[in-house]
């Protein structure tokens, strides 16, 4: 009856792999007809009928064991059905291995588990019972020797637990054959064990979830059956009287032990309480420590312990906990003290002072140190600027008349820069108008120009940490990371507030660098009372020269330059810009006017020496003072970035025009006054030689003249309008030029024209009566000689000068002829042919130096005297005019050359 029942057929198993007691789900049909009736439940060959669970004829649950069949078929036998088949089968997996100190969900098999205390003489260390391969992959010896793996890799090991471990010397030793896709497997092992143990115990209990719930479920179920039992006894259930054998027996064991138990609980206590010292000296060490470390200066160690106090114990119960924390707190504000006090302390470093706001920020000091420091340090650079101002007048004041100590030329910049102006001066001439200079004020400072160097070398030394600060403290790198992000919200709500105060800050710093330096060398542009008493004070004779203010302004612009490499915004240096502004304009002031003064003195160092050209020193002195100063100027015109023209105001256009006027107006005098000054040295010869020079009245020519000084101008200087400096100075050149020429003309042309009248008459001679001419008078000679004397000297000067100046001798000699002829009130045959033979000698020997003025003198002359009525008398007056041409060819000959040469050019 019992094998009408068809066997029990698997179908179907979930999962069909896993590892030992892993659970499983079997499905099939005529799997049994209850759990009694299920007799036999084999998987790989393993019995796993103890832990099976039949549910229904068509499902049942249980665990695979350990089978020695890698994969096997799933056999189910049942009373009724007998021994089934299956059509499904199911692999087993290798399980892990799990050391004895790593965690494991189910119960690990210790069938195979070493003692070490059964074998304590081998000393085989804990680490030893690690897996021998930890890459997971097959090990292939090589056949390496192993005194050469020693020699290769000195002082090294092959074990993977050592401290020197080679993973060179392990994969040489192990895997020197394994493939290389081996390899990436065997990486990808070593991930999967570091994920495996990074994912800690919630791991485990997640993997073993299901073992867990089993475990209560059983649990519940004995109690479950135990308590079924014991209803209906008197005594109660089976595990109330278990319990109460128990408590009997705890009491009993306790009046047996008690003392015994006494002395446990005190040590207990004891060990407690050392445990409790041990586990927790940090916390009782902690105000010691912090106290030690501070005085070490390491704040590091004392913040670090601090937040882990705090961490641990900040909001503790233990009275003892409080009590140790509270004194923890109570060193910690001094700390905190402390460190407010060294970063509001000055000087200080920009490294020292982030180093104490980030510790303070650690600390979580009240308030705000990062911007209590940045107002410490407005502050002191101000005090700082104001300190070096009193100390630079004090000692002006206790030395007036000494300058600062000399400066070392290879470490400062001044030597350069002037010497570069110095090398303007050496010009081919006139280099004498320096020579009383001493040579070494280019190295001697005045008290005001190293003030302004010391100044702003102070403000370039502190204003960029102290802007560094201030960007450091808008981005937020003065903090920690947690102090960043615990105060990010406060911080950025007090930058926004504070943008303003730092700006007035800077604005502040700058605009008491410029009053200061106004103060120093432009004290009229201090118009308050009250401010010039703060940033004035200096008490000077004398103004600074030209070089000087320029150096200043170069110093001035390198500080300018700096704090906008600073990318300090363009309207906070405003001010600077305007001060630079105002010292070009007050530099090139001084300088024409030094330049105006100097040649004023050129007077007194003309030395009267003419070279080849017909020039003395003058104008080459005067030239070279006039590019000397232009060349000291083009640095300060020039404009550098963010700078305006010093010629954009109309007034400073109109005074560099009047200015530069009176330079050439001081050059006039000077030469008027060289012109009309008595030398008991000089002969008068010599004195008319240099009074004649082209530098006096040869504008209209080529040579040094104001035409050259305009050019001079415009080639060093186009900044400046020279049209209106040329007009007026040609008209003051002309003037002076127009009246020495007179002069000069009457000085020359004065003696010849006296000497005719008295040569005329010499020996009573009378035009009525008087003997047949025989050639020209000695006075007509005389004063052609004469005239030659003033051709040889003025060409001797300028050979371009010979026309202008003998047109005008001519003129005057023409003239006196002409009133002399027409004077005269008879003539007789001979006497009128005497003297159209002398006019006539005289017309033509100057013929090429005639202006129509002389032309008409000589007419006017031979019309007052009677015509010639017969052939006789003029092939007389032929012959007479050619014998004196031909006695007198030498002489007249330079006439000739002059004229020839006045043609050529």
């Amino acid at each position: 009856m019992s094998r009408l029942r068809q066997p029990p057929l698997v179908t179907g198993i979930s999962p069909n792999e896993g590892i030992p007691w892993t659970k499983v789900t079997i499905r099939g049909e005529n799997l049994g007809t209850g759990p009694t009736d299920l007799i036999g439940l084999t998987i790989c060959g393993h019995n796993c009928l103890l832990t099976a669970e039949w549910m229904s004829a068509s499902k049942i649950v249980c665990r695979v064991g350990q089978a020695k069949n890698d994969k096997g078929d799933i056999i189910v036998t049942t009373k009724s059905g007998g021994r089934g088949t299956s059509t499904v089968s199911f692999k087993l997996l290798k399980p892990e291995k799990i050391g004895i100190l790593d965690q494991s969900a189910v119960w690990v098999d210790e069938m195979n588990y070493y003692d070490m205390r059964t074998d304590r003489n081998k000393g085989i260390p804990p680490l030893s019972l690690r897996p021998a391969n930890p890459l997971g992959i097959e090990i292939e010896k090589s056949k390496f020797p192993q005194k050469d793996l020693e020699t290769l890799f000195h002082g090294m090991s092959a074990d993977f637990t050592s401290e020197n471990f080679s993973a060179a010397w392990y994969l040489i030793e192990n895997h020197s054959t394994t493939s290389f896709e081996q390899l990436k497997m065997a990486v990808t092992n070593l991930k999967r064990q570091a994920n495996k143990k990074s994912e800690g115990s919630l791991a485990y209990v997640k993997g073993g979830l299901s073992t867990f719930f089993e475990a209560q479920d059983a649990l519940s179920a004995i109690h479950q059956k135990l308590e079924a039992d014991g209803t209906e006894k008197v005594e109660g259930s089976m595990t109330q009287k278990l319990e109460n054998v128990l408590n009997r027996a705890s009491n009993t064991a306790d009046m047996l032990f008690q003392e015994v138990l006494g002395r446990k609980d005190k040590a207990d206590s004891t060990r407690n309480a050392l445990n409790v010292l041990q586990r927790f000296k940090f916390l009782f060490n902690l105000p010691l420590n912090i106290e030690r470390n501070i005085q070490k200066g390491d704040y590091d160690v004392v913040i670090n312990d601090y937040e882990k106090a705090k961490s641990l114990f900040g909001k503790t119960e233990v009275q003892v906990f409080k009590k140790y924390y509270a004194e923890v707190e109570t060193r910690i504000e001094a700390l905190r003290e402390l460190l407010l006090d060294k970063l509001l302390e000055t000087p200080s470093t920009l490294h020292d002072q982030k180093r104490y706001i980030r510790y303070l920020s650690d600390l979580h000091a009240p308030g705000d140190p990062a911007w209590q420091c940045i107002g410490a340090q407005h502050e002191w650079i101000l005090q700082l600027m104001h300190t070096c101002k009193e100390g630079f007048v004090k000692d002006l004041k206790g030395n007036p008349g000494l300058h600062s100590p000399m400066l070392d030329p290879d470490t400062d910049v001044r030597p350069s820069v002037l010497g570069h102006l110095g090398q303007t001066s050496s010009l081919k001439r006139g280099s004498s108008f320096q020579s009383g200079r001493d040579d070494a004020w280019r190295y001697k400072t005045p008290h005001r120009v190293a003030f302004v160097e010391k100044l702003t070398k102070l403000v370039i030394s502190q204003l960029p940490n102290f802007w560094k600060l201030w960007i450091s403290y808008v981005n937020g790198s003065l903090f920690s990371e947690t102090a960043e992000k615990s105060g990010q919200i406060e911080r950025s709500k007090n930058v926004r507030q504070r943008q303003n105060d730092f700006k007035k800050m800077i604005q502040e710093v700058t605009h008491s660098l410029v009053k200061l330096i106004r103060g120093a060398l432009l004290p009229l542009s201090i118009w308050d009372s009250s401010e010039m008493l703060q940033y004035g004070g200096w008490e000077v004779k004398s103004e600074l020269s030209g070089q000087w203010f320029t150096h200043t302004i170069q110093t001035i612009r390198l500080t300018y330059e700096s704090l906008t490499a600073l990318e300090i915004p363009n309207d906070m240096l405003q001010t600077i810009q305007d001060l630079i502004l105002d010292l070009r304009v007050r530099c090139v002031m001084v300088t024409l006017q030094h330049t105006a003064e100097e040649i004023k003195r050129l007077a007194e160092k003309e030395d009267w020496i003419v070279d080849n050209e017909g020039l003395t020193s003058l104008p080459c002195q005067f030239e070279q003072c006039i590019v000397h100063s232009l060349q000291s100027l083009r640095g300060v015109l020039e404009c550098k970035p963010g700078e305006a023209s010093v010629f954009q105001q109309p007034k400073t256009q109109e005074e560099v025009c009047q200015l530069s006027i009176n330079i050439m107006q001081v050059f006039i005098y000077c030469l008027e006054q060289l012109s009309t000054k008595p030398d008991a040295d000089t002969d008068t010869a010599h004195l008319s030689i240099d009074v004649s020079s082209p530098d006096l009245f040869g504008s209209i020519h080529e040579d040094f003249s104001l035409t050259s000084v305009s050019k001079i101008i415009n080639r060093n200087l186009n900044c400046f309008e020279c049209y209106c400096i040329t007009a007026v100075s040609m008209a003051s050149l002309k003037e002076l030029d127009q009246r020495l020429f007179e002069n000069y003309i009457e000085l020359k042309a004065d003696p010849i024209v006296g000497s005719l009248e008295p040569g005329i008459y010499a020996g009573y001679f009378d035009w009525k009566d008087c003997l047949p001419p025989t050639g020209v008078r000695n006075y007509l000679k005389e004063a052609l000689v004469n005239i030659i004397a003033v051709h040889a000297e003025v060409f001797t000067i300028s050979k371009e000068l010979v026309p202008r100046v003998l047109s005008k001798v001519v003129e005057a000699v023409s003239e006196e002829l002409s009133r002399l002829m027409q004077c005269v009130s008879t003539f007789s045959r001979n006497g009128a042919l005497q003297a159209r033979l002398e006019i006539c000698a005289l017309r033509d020997t100057v013929a090429l130096y005639l202006t129509p003025e002389s032309k008409s003198s000589f007419k006017q002359a031979l019309e007052a005297l009677p015509q010639l009525s017969s052939g006789a008398d003029k092939k007389l007056l032929e012959e007479l005019l050619n014998k004196f041409k031909s006695s007198m060819h030498l002489q007249l000959t330079c006439f000739q050359a002059a004229s020839s040469t006045m043609m050529k050019t």
